[in-house]
């Protein structure tokens, strides 16, 4: 039972999100088909909470002595890598941020598509969706890779 909540709590982690979740889980023994549906609960569980609450955090700490530099610095990239990315994805603006959820790159995933989506005052409803597709893929992607690694690991044996 550790090793399924382990999984889902993993898989909720901010960077690393299911990226991590599902190959830790197979390689403690998860079945697969039993991993990535774990994970993916786990990594979309904080995504309305991002896309809701982030921005008022980062917006309130942003004149506080101490974190104020950081929570000023992260509205400013965010704001300014969101309309960059408005401006090349012009109206493909779903589609970019599904590939962003969804192509494991270091910097990409839920917490960050979702932050970006709050912060380019997206639509909730049609981030939501482009958000969990991405997860799906990014699921995907991760599965197929955990699983050609762990049996290319096995016959080296």
């Amino acid at each position: 039972m550790l090793k399924y909540i382990l999984t889902f709590l993993i898989s909720m982690v901010p960077i690393v999100e299911l990226r991590v979740g599902i190959p830790f889980g197979v390689g403690m023994g998860v079945k697969w088909y039993h991993a990535v549906p774990i994970c993916m609960i786990g990594n979309m569980l904080p995504v309305p909470f991002i896309f809701f609450f982030a921005r008022k955090i980062l917006e309130w700490g942003a004149d506080k002595p101490v974190i104020g530099k950081f929570f000023s610095w992260c509205l400013e990239k965010g704001h300014h890598g969101g309309e960059k990315l408005k401006e090349k994805a012009g109206k493909g603006m779903f589609w970019a941020l599904l590939l962003f959820v969804g192509i494991p790159l270091p910097g990409t995933g839920a917490w960050t598509g979702t932050l970006a989506a709050s912060l380019l005052d997206l639509d909730f409803k049609k981030s939501i969706i482009a958000v969990t597709l991405g997860v799906v893929l990014a699921a995907a992607i991760i599965t197929v890779a955990t699983l050609l690694g762990f049996s290319a690991f096995s016959a080296v044996k």
